[in-house]
């Protein structure tokens, strides 16, 4: 049975992080409401993210990290943009810009 780590960006633009062993049914349970009290007044909510995992440790133990990521990490990581997430990793004061960069060269 696989399990889930998946990001939702609700209607305030929020970011709500979590784990599942059952995606299309906990993603109904979030946009109808009354199974989580963050995203129930925050509809409607849509999955931007999602990653497979094998075991239901692995799915939380993502979500316990992707959790405390910043909004800027969170984005990169559902447009799939490895270059922003890398970037955002950093702490801000290690972080070079694209104009810094080319001042490098």
């Amino acid at each position: 049975m696989p399990f889930w780590c998946y990001i939702l960006k609700c209607a305030d633009g929020k970011y709500y992080t979590g784990h599942t062993d059952d995606l299309e049914r906990r993603f109904a349970e979030h946009q109808h409401g009354g199974h989580c009290s963050f995203t129930a007044g925050r509809r409607p909510v849509s999955l931007i993210w999602a990653q497979e995992f094998a075991t239901r440790y692995e799915a939380l133990s993502s979500e316990l990290v992707v959790k405390k990521w910043s909004r800027a990490k969170k984005e990169a990581l559902a447009a799939r943009d490895w270059a922003r997430l890398s970037h955002f990793a950093r702490p801000p004061h290690e972080r070079v810009s694209p104009q810094d960069q080319r001042k490098q060269c």
